[in-house]
């Protein structure tokens, strides 16, 4: 018998997105993300996704310590904080686990203070602007290494 280990990928989800379906649809969409969670676990049943979200700051830095030296990747969307969290830039760097920065709206045709990433100098790649199918294409990179 032949075992294997279910790769295993962290979401990590900061600041105001849990109100994802009811904050600023015509930005983010209707959708909730724990709707298109149960999608995205459906579309890869060999992947082990685990799942977070937190508002403050030092519980997301907390996560990616948890984390950062145990799973096959994170995909992180660090919300407002990207544009302003040497500390989460920091726990990036920090880690062993690769960071996939995303973002559901096309952070560069928005306000101009959208348009500077804190974070993405220590991480692997950022994906922006594809809606909630920025966190499917950070999965689909990081089983294809």
């Amino acid at each position: 018998m032949i075992m294997f280990e279910l790769m295993k990928i962290q979401i990590i989800n900061g600041p105001n997105l849990n109100l994802l379906g009811v904050r600023e649809t015509s930005i983010y969409g209707s959708a909730s993300f724990e709707d298109y969670l149960k999608d995205l676990k459906a579309q890869f049943p060999a992947v082990q996704i685990d799942y977070y979200q937190s508002n403050v700051e030092g519980e997301l830095i907390n996560k990616l310590h948890e984390v950062g030296f145990s799973y096959d990747g994170i995909i992180m969307n660090a919300g407002a904080y990207t544009h302003t969290s040497i500390a989460i830039a920091d726990a990036i760097a920090g880690i062993k686990t690769p960071v996939i920065e995303v973002h559901i709206s096309n952070v560069y045709k928005r306000e101009e203070f959208r348009h500077q990433s804190m974070l993405a100098a220590n991480c692997k790649g950022v994906i922006v602007g594809f809606g909630m199918d920025s966190y499917r294409l950070g999965i689909e990179y990081f089983i294809k290494q």
